[in-house]
C-alpha cells in the first residue's frame, strides 16, 4: 500500500474502490501494515466499494427525517421480475422465446444508460426494432417505479447524490477514489456532489513498479494453466508471504480447468476419496452459480419432484442424494433400489408413480418412503393454486423440511455457507411480493431457479497468497509476482460487446469501452499497461494452439521479450505412485477356476456371452458386474418379444396339437388369442403398469392377436404334429457346467420326429448357430443337452409380414424353410446332420470348459460390433487396450 494513502486512512480518510475485491485487498494491506508496525489495535479502515458507499448514504437517509420522501430500493431479483412482467405484457403476440434473458439484457441496458448518462440522449439516435422496444419498456418501467415510489441500483447513486447536502447524511471529511481505471459520468456526478457537500475528494492509484518482464509461449491453454500453477507454487515456496496474482481473461470459460489444474499442482492428492484439505493456497475471484452447488441442486430436485413430473435420471439423483433424511442410514439400500427401479421406471415419472414403484420393490428404505409419502401429502395440501411469493417461500421451505433437507450428516464449512446462501435466496424470493402479486407453483420454482442461476456464490475461505482474477479485477491491486495468461492475438484485445438494446452509435459517441472496437482496444491497452506496472515480476503468456488454429502473441505484448521460463517439475499423484512402482508381469486373462458344483445363474446366456467374449461372461456371471439400465419409453424389443412368447405359449398349452388348431373355428380361435393376449399383458403390467394401461394396453393386445393369428396360419400349412412342451425349464450339463434353460417349444411330428423351436421377433439365421463361437448357441445347447435325438432345430421368426421358420434339419420334409446338410452356402456347417451334432457337442463343451476353467481373456469375436452394447467396457478397458496396441504397432 502507498505510504501516503495509509497515512490518510489513519487520519480518517475514506477510500472508495471500483469493486469489492480491491476494497478487501486494500483493507488486508492496511491491516498488514499495522501489524508490521507492532500495533496491538487500530481503527478499522473505512474502505468500501463505490456501490456499498452509495448504499450507506442511502441507508443514512432512510433512517433520518427524510425517509418519508425517499423511494424504496428494489432488490436485483425484484428488478428482474418487474422487467419480465413489463416485457411479457408488451409481447402480446408471444414473439419472444426467452423473456427472462431479454429482461436481463434490458436491465443491463438500463444500468449502462444511467451509469453513462445515456437516457436523455437515447431518442437522438436512430433506433432499430430492439431499440424501440427497449425505449417503450424503459418508459413503462420508469412509470411503474415512479408510481410505486421505487428506485433501483442503476439510479441509487443519483438518489444518494441529491441527499449529500443534508446534514443528517454522514460524510467523510476527505475521500480518495482509488484504482478507478475509468470514472463513469454517474460516478463523477456523485463525487462532484460529495465535494459540494464539503468533502475533500481526490483520486489515486497504485505506484508504478519496475522489475522483470517476460513473455512466455505455451503449447495450448491447458499447458498454459499448468505452467502458471507451477510458477505460482514455485514463487510461494520461495517466499511464503509473497503476494501472487494470476490474471485470466475469459475466466468464466476456463474456471473449471483452472480449479482442477491448480488443485492438482498445489495438492497432488486432492482428488483422492476421503481427502479433505482445509484450504488451498489460491482463491478464484469468480464464484459459481448457486444452482451448481450440490446442496442447492438437491433442493431443486425435491421441488421438481413435488411438481407435475420429473425426468427419472433427476429423480434417481435425488434418491441417492446425501441431503435427504436417512441418506446415510439407507445409503447402500437406496443405491440398490435405484438400480432396480431403472428396470421398471419410465423416462419421466411423477411423485405418486415413484412411490408406487418403490412400494413394489420392498427395498427396505422405510425412511425414504415415509418422507416421500409425506411430501406427496404436503403437495396436495399446500403446493397448489396461485399464491404470493412470500407464501410460496414458506411452502418451499416447509416442503424441504418434510423430506429432511439438508440430511442427517453434519455439513462441512462450504456446505453450511451454501445452506445460508440458499436461505438468503428464498428470503429474496419472498420479497418479490412487492412486484409480483400471485403466481403458480411451477412459475414460482422456475423463478427461484433463475435467481439461483444468476446468483454467483463462493464460500468464504481464509486469506490466501494466490489470487486468480478476471482481467478487470486486477485494476488497482499490487503484487510481488503477476502472471497474465491468454494473451493471444485472437483473444486480446477482446472484441466489442455492445448491448443490443442500445444504439451502437450512441455507445461509440459516449465512449463506452464495450461499444466499439476502438474502445475495446483502448481499454485493453490501459489494462496491459497497468499489469506491467503493478508487480515486481510480470509474466505474460499466450497459447500457441487452440483446437486446430495456430495463434500468435497479441500485438499489445509484442514489445515484451519472449524468453524460456524454467520451472520446477511437480510430480502428480499418479506420477508419484508410478515412480514407486514394483511391477509384476503376468497374464491377466486367467481367473480362478469355477468351483466344482458351483451354481451359475444366466442360463444359456453364459455360453452365448463366453462365445462372444470370455471376459464378458466372466464379468457378468462370475463377478456379477452389471451396467445400470436406462429407463425407456414404451415397450422395448425385448419386452415385445416376451409378450409374443407368452401369447404363443399359452395358445399351444391349450391347443396342444395341429389337429386341434385345424378344428378350432375362427370365433373360438379369436377368443383364445384374446384371452392369451390379456394374460400376457397382465403379467407384464405388473412391471410396467404405466405403459400397459388404458388405450395403449388395448392397442398392444390387438397387435399380439394379429401377430399370433398370422403365425398360426403358417403353422396350419405344416403336417400333423403335437406340441410336447412350452416354456419348459430344463437342467442342462455341458462338460460339467450345469445350466438352467427354458425351451420355448418342443414339437413332435406324427411320425415321431422331434423339433426344438425358439421364438424370435428379430433377425436370426441358421449361420448364427454355427462355428466355434456361435452367435446364437441356444438351439444347439437345447439339442445337445436336452433333446439329443431331435431331427431339427428351428427359429420361429414371428415378424409382421415375414413369418417363417429358419434353421437346420436332418430330413428335408421335417419342416418347411429349413436347410439340410450338406449346404454349400453354410460355410461353417458340417457335411451331415450327425457330424454337425458332434461338432456342436465338442464346440459347446469347449466353451463351457473355458468358462469353468476361468478363461477371462478380453477377446471380442468381432470388434467393435461385439462391444457396441456391452455393459462391461469400462471394466475390461477394451478401447485403452486397442489404443496401446496401435501405439506399439506404430513404434
Amino acid at each position: 500500500m502507498r505510504p501516503d494513502l495509509a497515512q490518510r486512512i489513519e487520519a480518517g480518510c475514506a477510500v472508495v474502490t471500483p469493486n469489492r475485491r480491491l476494497a478487501a485487498h486494500l483493507r488486508h494491506e492496511y491491516d498488514a501494515r499495522q501489524i508490521r508496525a507492532g500495533k496491538p489495535a487500530w481503527l478499522t479502515a473505512d474502505i468500501l466499494p463505490f456501490s456499498a458507499f452509495v448504499e450507506h448514504a442511502y441507508s443514512d437517509a432512510l433512517y433520518s427525517g427524510h425517509a418519508a420522501g425517499l423511494p424504496l430500493l428494489l432488490a436485483p431479483a425484484q428488478e428482474q421480475s418487474l422487467w419480465e412482467s413489463i416485457i411479457r405484457d408488451f409481447d402480446a403476440e408471444r414473439t419472444l422465446l426467452a423473456i427472462p434473458e431479454a429482461a436481463a439484457l434490458a436491465r443491463e441496458a438500463w444500468q449502462l444508460a444511467h451509469a453513462w448518462g445515456l437516457m436523455p440522449r437515447l431518442g437522438k439516435f436512430p433506433l432499430n426494432e430492439d431499440g424501440k422496444a427497449f425505449q417503450q419498456w424503459a418508459q413503462r418501467y420508469e412509470s411503474i417505479t415512479r408510481r410505486e415510489r421505487h428506485t433501483d441500483g442503476a439510479r441509487l447513486a443519483d438518489v444518494a447524490a441529491a441527499l449529500l447536502a443534508k446534514m443528517e447524511i454522514r460524510k467523510p471529511k476527505s475521500l480518495v477514489h482509488y484504482g478507478f481505471d475509468l470514472v463513469m459520468p454517474q460516478q463523477a456526478a456523485f463525487f462532484k456532489a460529495l465535494t459540494a457537500a464539503g468533502c475533500d475528494v481526490s483520486g489515486a492509484g497504485p505506484q508504478p513498479r519496475s522489475g522483470e518482464r517476460l513473455r512466455v509461449a505455451c503449447a495450448d491453454s491447458a499447458e498454459e494453466i499448468r505452467r502458471g500453477a507451477a510458477w505460482a507454487r514455485a514463487r510461494l515456496e520461495t517466499s511464503a508471504g509473497a503476494r501472487i496474482g494470476v490474471v485470466v481473461p475469459e475466466l468464466a470459460k476456463h474456471r473449471k480447468a483452472i480449479q482442477r489444474i491448480f488443485s492438482a499442482v498445489m495438492e497432488p492428492d486432492y482428488a483422492l476419496p476421503g481427502i479433505r484439505h482445509a484450504a488451498f493456497p489460491f482463491n478464484i475471484s469468480l464464484g459459481e452459480a448457486l444452482s451448481a452447488y450440490p446442496l442447492v441442486s438437491a433442493a431443486f430436485l425435491v421441488l421438481e419432484l413435488a411438481g407435475r413430473e420429473i425426468d427419472f435420471e433427476r429423480a434417481s439423483r435425488l434418491i441417492r442424494s446425501p441431503f435427504l433424511a436417512g441418506a446415510e442410514t439407507e445409503l447402500s439400500r437406496r443405491a440398490r433400489l435405484d438400480a432396480r427401479l431403472r428396470k421398471r421406471a419410465e423416462p419421466v415419472v411423477t411423485l405418486d408413480r415413484l412411490l408406487t414403484l418403490i412400494a413394489q420393490d420392498d427395498a427396505g428404505c422405510a425412511i425414504l418412503v415415509e418422507r416421500l409419502a409425506a411430501l406427496a401429502g404436503f403437495r396436495k395440501a399446500r403446493l397448489f393454486g396461485g399464491q404470493p411469493p412470500s407464501a410460496w417461500a414458506r411452502g418451499i421451505s416447509d416442503a424441504l423440511a418434510v423430506v429432511g433437507f439438508p440430511g442427517e450428516r453434519g455439513l462441512d464449512s462450504a456446505e453450511y455457507q451454501t445452506l445460508g446462501k440458499w436461505h438468503e435466496l428464498v428470503a429474496d424470493f419472498a420479497a418479490l411480493d412487492r412486484v409480483l402479486p400471485r403466481t403458480g407453483y411451477g412459475d414460482a420454482v422456475s423463478r427461484l431457479r433463475r435467481m439461483a442461476v444468476d446468483t454467483l456464490f463462493q464460500p468464504e475461505t481464509p486469506a490466501v497468497p494466490i489470487q486468480i482474477l478476471g482481467e478487470l479485477e486486477a485494476t488497482g491491486m499490487e503484487f510481488d509476482h503477476l502472471w497474465v495468461m491468454g494473451l493471444a492475438d485472437e483473444t486480446w484485445p477482446p472484441g466489442p460487446r455492445p448491448n443490443p438494446f442500445l444504439p451502437v452509435e450512441l455507445l461509440r459517441d459516449a465512449g463506452l469501452p464495450q461499444g466499439s472496437a476502438a474502445g475495446s482496444l483502448e481499454l485493453a491497452r490501459r489494462l496491459t499497461g497497468e499489469w506491467l506496472s503493478c508487480a515486481g515480476e510480470v509474466v505474460l503468456s499466450y497459447p500457441l494452439h487452440e483446437d486446430d488454429r495456430v495463434l500468435k502473441p497479441s500485438p499489445l505484448i509484442s514489445a515484451v521479450n519472449e524468453e524460456a521460463l524454467l520451472l520446477p517439475e511437480y510430480a502428480s499423484y499418479r506420477g508419484a505412485v508410478h515412480d514407486l512402482r514394483k511391477l509384476e508381469s503376468g497374464a491377466d486373462g486367467r481367473a480362478p477356476p469355477l468351483a466344482a458344483g458351483a451354481a451359475v445363474d444366466g442360463g444359456t446366456a453364459v455360453i452365448k456371452d463366453h462365445a462372444a467374449c470370455p471376459f464378458r461372461a466372466f464379468a457378468l456371471y462370475r463377478l456379477d458386474a452389471r451396467g445400470l439400465d436406462e429407463p425407456h419409453a414404451g415397450l422395448n424389443a425385448m419386452e415385445r418379444g416376451t409378450l409374443v412368447h407368452r401369447v404363443l405359449a399359452q395358445v399351444w398349452a391349450h391347443l396342444k396339437t395341429k389337429s386341434a388348431l385345424d378344428g378350432t373355428g375362427e370365433a373360438e380361435l379369436g377368443a383364445l388369442l384374446w384371452r392369451a393376449a390379456e394374460e400376457a399383458v397382465a403379467r407384464t403390467w405388473r412391471d410396467r403398469p404405466t405403459v400397459l394401461s388404458g388405450r395403449f394396453a388395448e392397442i398392444e393386445k390387438r397387435r399380439l392377436v394379429r401377430l399370433a393369428r398370422a403365425w398360426l396360419e403358417l403353422e396350419k400349412q405344416r403336417g400333423g404334429f403335437t406340441v410336447l412342451a412350452t416354456e419348459d425349464r430344463r437342467r442342462l450339463e455341458i462338460d460339467g457346467l450345469a445350466l438352467t434353460a427354458r425351451l420355448d417349444r418342443v414339437d413332435e411330428t406324427d411320425d415321431g420326429r422331434r423339433i426344438v423351436i425358439d421364438y424370435k421377433t428379430g433377425n436370426a439365421s441358421p449361420g448364427a448357430m454355427l462355428g466355434d463361437r456361435p452367435d446364437e448357441p441356444q438351439l444347439p445347447l437345447y439339442l445337445v443337452g436336452a433333446e439329443p435325438d431331435a431331427a431339427a432345430v428351428a427359429f420361429a421368426l414371428v415378424r409382421a409380414g415375414d413369418m417363417k421358420f429358419a434353421g437346420l434339419s436332418r430330413d428335408a420334409d421335417v419342416l418347411q424353410d429349413l436347410r439340410t446338410l450338406p449346404d454349400g452356402k453354410l460355410k461353417q456347417a458340417e457335411p451331415s446332420w450327425g457330424q454337425q451334432i458332434q461338432a456342436w457337442r465338442v464346440g459347446l463343451a469347449s466353451i463351457a470348459a473355458g468358462f469353468s476353467a476361468g478363461d477371462a481373456r478380453v477377446d471380442p469375436k468381432r470388434f467393435p460390433d461385439t462391444c457396441r452394447y456391452c455393459d462391461v467396457k469400462p471394466f475390461c478397458r477394451i478401447y485403452e487396450r486397442l489404443e496401446n496396441t496401435l501405439e506399439e504397432d506404430a513404434e
